[in-house]
C-alpha cells in the first residue's frame, strides 16, 4: 500500500462510527452524523483550500496504482455488512424513537456517502466487474437508475436546461428535488427504451436495463421484509430515500446556477470546468473521494478520483462540499453567498468577452 493512498482510508472512519451507532445507544449513535455535518464543515471553515495537483510522474503511478481500486471494492463488502448490521439491530434490539431516528440518519449517510457516491465513481469505469460493483452498491440505495441517467443522461447535459440533475438559477433546493428526482427517473426509461430499441429487442422484457433495476431493486425489498419484518424494512426505505436527498444536494451544489452556451439546434459548447463548482478543501475531497474535484470530473469523467485535478478557469466554493450541503438547505443564505459569486464571474467574463472583441457572454 503506498503512502500517498492510505488518505483515502480516511472516509472509513465513517464506517467505524457506523458500528459504534448500529450496536449502542443514546449518544454514542449520533456520533457519524455529527462528525459529518458538524465537525467536518466546521473544521473546513478555518482550513484553506490545497489546489495542488500531482505531477505526471505522480499521476501515471496513482493511475496504476491497484490501492486505491481496492478501496473502493472494499466499501461494496463494508455497505452491505453496515446494512445488515443495521436491520438485525433494528429488528432485535430495544431502541427509543429517538435512537431508531439516529441509526437510520447514520445508515442513510453510508447510503449516500459510500453507496451513491463510490457507485458514481466505479460506475464510470469501463470493464464490467467495477460496473457490476457500482449497480451493488446503487441497490444499496435503491438507486438503481443513476447508473444509466447519470452517464448517459447528465454528463451530455449538464449545464443545460435539458438536464434535470443541473440547479437552476435562483431555484430553491427543496424545488429540485422533486425536479430532478422525478425526471431524471424518466429520463432513465427514455435513455434505456432507446438502447434497447438500437439493439432490436423489445421494450418490455427483461433485455431493458431499467426493468431488470426494477425486479433487482423489488426483490432486494421483499427479502429484507421476510428476513427483518415490516418495520425495519420502512426504516431501510427511509434511509435510502436520506441517501438518495444527500445525493441531489450534491447534485444542486454542483452546477448551481451555471450554464453552457447554446450553439443552436439544442446544441451547446463542450462541458468546461467553469461549468461545475469545485472545492480543494481537503477533508471534504477525502470523505468524498475527490468527488468535490467536480469541474475535472465532467471535463474528463474516465479520469479516475485518485488523479482529478484543480483547473484554475474552475469556479470555486468558499468551504468543502459538506458545508456547503448545509447552507443550500437554507434558500436564503445560498442565494446570498452564491448568487454574487455568479453575477461576479458573469461580470468578468462579460468583460473578457468585451476585450476580446466577441459579442457574446462566455
Amino acid at each position: 500500500m503506498t503512502l500517498r493512498a492510505t488518505k483515502y482510508l480516511s472516509p472509513f472512519i465513517i464506517y467505524l462510527g457506523s458500528l459504534l451507532s448500529f450496536t449502542g445507544h443514546g449518544f454514542v449513535i449520533w456520533i457519524p452524523v455529527i462528525y459529518a455535518w458538524i465537525l467536518i464543515p466546521v473544521a473546513e471553515l478555518f482550513l484553506k483550500p490545497n489546489p495542488g495537483n500531482m505531477n505526471a510522474a505522480e499521476e501515471e503511478l496513482a493511475t496504476t496504482d491497484k490501492t486505491y481500486d481496492f478501496f473502493l471494492y472494499l466499501t461494496v463488502v463494508l455497505q452491505f455488512l453496515a446494512l445488515y448490521m443495521f436491520l438485525h439491530g433494528i429488528k432485535y434490539d430495544s431502541l427509543s424513537w429517538v435512537e431508531i431516528v439516529g441509526r437510520t440518519w447514520v445508515m442513510g449517510l453510508l447510503c449516500g456517502t459510500f453507496g451513491i457516491n463510490i457507485g458514481h465513481e466505479l460506475g464510470h469505469r469501463v470493464n464490467k466487474f467495477e460496473q457490476t460493483l457500482a449497480k451493488m452498491l446503487l441497490l444499496s440505495s435503491l438507486y438503481m437508475h443513476f447508473f444509466i441517467e447519470h452517464n448517459k443522461g447528465h454528463h451530455k447535459r449538464v449545464a443545460t436546461p435539458e438536464d434535470p440533475s443541473s440547479a437552476r438559477f435562483g431555484e430553491w433546493v427543496y424545488i429540485f428535488y422533486f425536479r430532478s428526482i422525478i425526471f431524471s427517473y424518466f429520463s432513465a426509461w427514455s435513455i434505456a427504451n432507446k438502447d434497447i430499441k438500437k439493439k432490436g429487442r423489445p421494450v418490455y422484457s427483461l433485455f431493458n436495463e431499467m426493468i431488470q433495476f426494477l425486479l433487482i431493486q423489488a426483490a432486494f425489498i421483499l427479502i429484507i421484509f421476510f428476513i427483518f419484518g415490516w418495520f425495519p424494512t420502512l426504516c431501510f426505505l427511509a434511509a435510502a430515500l436520506i441517501g438518495i436527498l444527500l445525493l441531489e444536494t450534491v447534485n444542486y451544489i454542483e452546477h448551481y446556477g451555471l450554464q453552457r452556451k447554446s450553439l443552436g439546434q439544442s446544441k451547446y459548447e463542450r462541458a468546461m470546468p467553469a461549468h461545475s463548482w469545485n472545492s480543494d478543501h481537503v477533508i471534504g475531497r477525502l470523505m468524498l473521494f475527490e468527488l468535490s474535484r467536480h469541474s475535472d470530473h465532467h471535463y474528463l469523467a474516465s479520469r479516475k478520483y485518485q488523479v482529478l485535478r484543480h483547473h484554475d478557469d474552475s469556479p470555486q466554493m468558499p468551504t468543502g462540499y459538506p458545508g456547503m450541503m448545509i447552507l443550500s438547505l437554507f434558500p436564503p443564505a445560498w442565494f446570498h453567498v452564491m448568487n454574487k459569486r455568479i453575477k461576479t464571474m458573469e461580470t468578468s467574463n462579460l468583460t473578457y468577452s468585451l476585450q476580446s472583441g466577441n459579442l457574446y457572454q462566455d
